[in-house]
């Protein structure tokens, strides 16, 4: 199986502009994502509309490829790469730009859902841990999955979900086994391709979450379970936690 992995980086953030050359620890943020992400795929590549990022990553010695500053996703800046880069890809795997603590066997899990011919497009949950708390369950900006038996998402939404009828709100993480979506995704190539070219959906604007206009549109999305939690970077205040975050597992 051919994997291709793409990292979308913009240099407009509106929360933090020029975010993916911020500096982490000495390295710039996307270098950080690129290196982490390099050794698990054949390929990777930075895809960005900006030349200040694809300088950087090329300083280092990676790969970018020049998408349009009107993509409106990650995932239509995914596709616009894979078109670019070329080749027979089976699988695209969509790596944030943001998450410099991604791990190698977190991609290589995404990768082994495509393993099921069924699968469509993967991603990853992580359970929730009983004391985070309430607070981090019902925080908005972390989505919950819902899964069946065999590991296939059912819904994905910012509220609990599920809601236990009967039960005290503070007694459920103790009684009830919740996912935490982590936004990374596997795509077979031809499914990219499609699911870029679909309308906005109803319920993909209710929540402002793009993998349910997939489910809308029928398409089969596995999720691998990890164990392991990311670091996402979207102001300034998270780089500074990422640096707190980062002298703690160098020591």
């Amino acid at each position: 199986m051919k994997i291709l992995a793409v990292i979308p980086a913009r240099y407009a953030s509106t929360r933090f502009p020029g975010k993916p050359l911020a500096m982490l620890g000495g390295r710039p943020v996307i270098r950080r994502v690129y290196e982490q992400v390099a050794g698990a795929v054949e390929e990777t590549v930075v895809a960005t509309d900006d030349e200040r990022i694809a300088g950087a990553v090329e300083a280092f010695g990676g790969r970018a490829v020049m998408t349009s500053p009107d993509c409106a996703s990650g995932t239509d800046r995914c596709r616009e790469a894979l078109d670019r880069v070329g080749g027979a890809w089976d699988v695209v795997v969509n790596v944030q730009g943001d998450e410099p603590f991604v791990r190698p066997e977190q991609i290589v899990e995404l990768c082994r859902c495509f393993d099921d011919p069924q699968t469509d497009i993967a991603t990853l949950v992580r359970p929730f841990a009983p004391e985070e708390g309430l607070a981090a369950l019902e925080n908005p900006n972390s989505p919950k999955a819902v899964l069946d038996p065999g590991g296939r998402a059912l819904w994905f939404s910012r509220s609990v979900i599920p809601y236990l009828r009967g039960v005290p709100r503070e007694e459920w993480l103790a009684r009830q086994t919740y996912y935490k979506h982590i936004g990374m995704y596997g795509f077979r190539a031809e499914v990219l391709r499609r699911v870029a070219a679909l309308p906005r959906s109803p319920m993909e604007r209710a929540e402002s979450l793009e993998q349910l206009r997939w489910l809308e549109n029928g398409y089969r999305i596995r999720a691998a379970v990890t164990e392991f939690e990311t670091v996402g970077i979207d102001t300034p205040e998270d780089l500074a936690r990422a640096e707190e975050f980062l002298r703690r597992v160098e020591k």
